[in-house]
């Protein structure tokens, strides 16, 4: 490691002033399991920064809460508690299986929510079902505060709408979809400690044989995770077939094609996407494959 700054400030209004202070130059570090690496292999990422700060400890940042219309989720908190938080499996069940899956049980321990996707990987397994549940990040500076959908947040591979002087502190979910059912597929070369190949998320309502709503969002098949606005408008009022799911499926793959172009990935990569998507459309409508 090279040498910089450590600083462990007592309350969020310290961090703040230092984040102020230190701009560009500064990281935060929570659970440090993209940015010990990046430093260490001399990622160019990661090669300004003279200054880390640690944020791990603070209260502000470490709470599962649940008020009248939203499930809140502090911007430190880890990958094994939202695995294993009752609430969040009742209310947002694709994040608690995103969660169980992600690397191994000491990175569960220390990776953090907030730290996932303010690192913006491709493969971040926290993106697709946060982006099915419409969630939404609060940015706190010494002299804003303001929230985005993360939808608007993740601009690129390793790039985020956040600014030097600011950090996120909380996650907030819309309880809009607890009558709705999903499911969260990863795929990665194998069972364990895997960086994911594919991912994608669904969220389904329907009404007796139509589909009233549905949300997709997928992973490492895009250059970030992003959802199928214009696929998820042609699946409302269309009834539940295994030939709409065909066509639809076609589809994805066009929109994909459309946003990351022929790579040298996507011979395999489509046509297996393709095919879980149209299995987890069959699952979730309880249509014969």
């Amino acid at each position: 490691m090279p040498e910089m700054e450590f600083t462990r400030p007592d309350t969020l209004d310290d961090v703040l002033i230092l984040l102020a202070e230190t701009g560009y130059k500064n990281r935060l570090l929570a659970g440090g399991t993209d940015i010990v690496p990046g430093i260490r292999q001399g990622s160019a990422r990661f090669k300004h920064i003279r200054h880390l700060i640690d944020i791990h400890h603070l209260p502000e940042l470490n709470f599962i809460r649940v008020d009248k219309d939203y499930l809140r989720i502090g911007a430190a908190v880890t990958f094994s508690r939202i695995a294993g938080e009752e609430q969040i499996r009742n209310i947002a069940p694709l994040l608690a299986d995103a969660a169980i899956k992600v690397g191994s049980v000491q990175i569960r321990n220390r990776a953090t929510i907030a730290g996932n996707f303010v690192n913006n990987a491709p493969c971040a397994d926290s993106v697709p079902p946060l982006l099915v549940h419409n969630a939404r990040v609060k940015l706190v500076s010494r002299k804003t505060q303001r929230q985005l959908l993360l939808e608007e947040f993740i601009k690129g591979p390793y790039r985020t709408a956040l600014r030097a002087d600011e950090l996120v502190t909380e996650i907030i979910i819309p309880l809009d979809a607890r009558n709705y059912h999903g499911i969260f597929y990863k795929l990665g070369r194998r069972r364990g400690v895997a960086i994911s190949r594919i991912s994608l998320a669904l969220l389904m309502q329907t009404s007796g044989n139509v589909i009233s709503d549905i949300r997709i969002a997928s992973g490492a098949v895009t250059p970030v995770g992003m959802r199928f606005r214009e696929l998820e408008k042609a699946f409302v009022n269309e009834k539940l077939t295994t030939d709409r799911f065909k066509i639809l499926t076609r589809d994805l793959a066009g929109q994909i094609l459309q946003v990351t172009g022929l790579r040298w990935s996507t011979p395999y990569k489509l046509p297996v996407l393709q095919q879980i998507f149209y299995q987890i459309m069959c699952e979730l409508t309880g249509t014969g494959l």
